[in-house]
């Protein structure tokens, strides 16, 4: 099974996370005021994760390792949860690479369908 992007709700917006097939977190994005504008960050994602140099691993201030994912303009996209080594951080960015092109997007802000009676 394939990564996913799932498209939320939140109290202030919009907002995607890409997961892994194992439904680990690998990125999450900001949040957006507008539906379209998360819409608009997935694609970012699809076609930014293809390109490794687009990818900055940083660190928290207790040293955490994270990355996060530029677009050409260097604005972050979107943000790794951290990780406890550099090589599980590398791993993630290898994850993301694999998983963004064709993740299908989950979109969780639609409404549910109706129950059959």
């Amino acid at each position: 099974m394939a990564g996913k992007f799932e498209l939320k709700k939140v109290e202030s917006g919009y907002c995607f996370c890409l997961k892994a097939s194992n439904g680990q977190v690998i990125l999450t994005s900001e949040v957006y005021n507008e539906k379209r504008g998360a819409k608009n960050g997935i694609e970012s994602v699809r076609k930014n994760a293809a390109n490794t140099e687009r990818f900055d691993t940083r660190q928290t201030v207790n040293g955490d390792p994270y990355f996060v994912l530029l677009a050409a303009n260097k604005q972050v996209i979107a943000r790794s949860e951290t990780y406890n080594t550099s090589r599980s951080c590398k791993n993630g960015i290898a994850s993301a690479c694999k998983n963004a092109a064709d993740a299908p997007v989950v979109d969780l802000t639609a409404p549910a369908p109706e129950a059959k009676k």
